[in-house]
């Protein structure tokens, strides 16, 4: 799949004049991919379509379109998000809607970098690499962006219709686990293209 590049990125006025229809695809786009894993953690796999409408966005709640250099800081912070035809890439949030609890449930999920897998059919489970960037010590954000590189029988796998794709958590603080629908293991599969 291509990064996306600076002549990719709409001007304000033709987002603005198009955000409505755009914002409507990639929802519905956005709901195929969605996988809630537990209580308070949902995985949302990202696509091109997904970070470029994310690009946007921020561009927006910014104002920064004429700011010189914002959508090359934008791109440098979505574009390793954007699937390279061998990966899975995905943003995870973990949602409390109490501050304080939201608080002390990050602090605990310290060293979660090495509890997040992808189970395509019968292969070993793959650990999410996760950014660097997303962790602190003593706590980690509510949003990771994570990636899992594919071998190619977990390739070949992934685009088979049928077979079983699997979530885990398995952080003392967290545990959590999915199965993916037929339909988003189809819309991941197009990402290997």
């Amino acid at each position: 799949m291509d990064k996306i590049r600076p002549d990719d990125i709409m001007t304000r006025e033709a987002y603005e004049a198009g955000r409505d229809a755009f914002r409507r695809r990639i929802m519905v786009r956005k709901a195929r991919r969605r996988v809630p894993l537990g209580d308070h953690a949902t995985l949302h796999f990202e696509t091109r379509e997904t970070m470029l409408y994310q690009v946007h966005e921020m561009l927006r709640a910014e104002g920064s379109w004429q700011r010189p250099g914002a959508v090359e800081d934008e791109l440098e912070a979505y574009n390793p998000i954007v699937p390279d035809g061998r990966s899975l890439t995905a943003t995870l949030m973990f949602e409390y809607d109490d501050p304080e609890e939201r608080a002390v449930r990050l602090g605990e999920l310290c060293g979660l970098e090495n509890h997040l897998w992808l189970r395509v059919g019968e292969t070993a489970p793959t650990a999410a690499a996760f950014d660097d960037a997303q962790a602190s010590d003593g706590r980690v954000s509510s949003v990771q962006y994570v990636r899992w590189d594919l071998d190619d029988e977990q390739a070949r796998l992934l685009k088979a219709e049928g077979t079983v794709v699997r979530l885990k958590i398995d952080h003392a603080a967290y545990t959590a686990s999915a199965v993916l629908s037929e339909e988003t293991r189809r819309e991941l599969a197009g990402d290997l293209e």
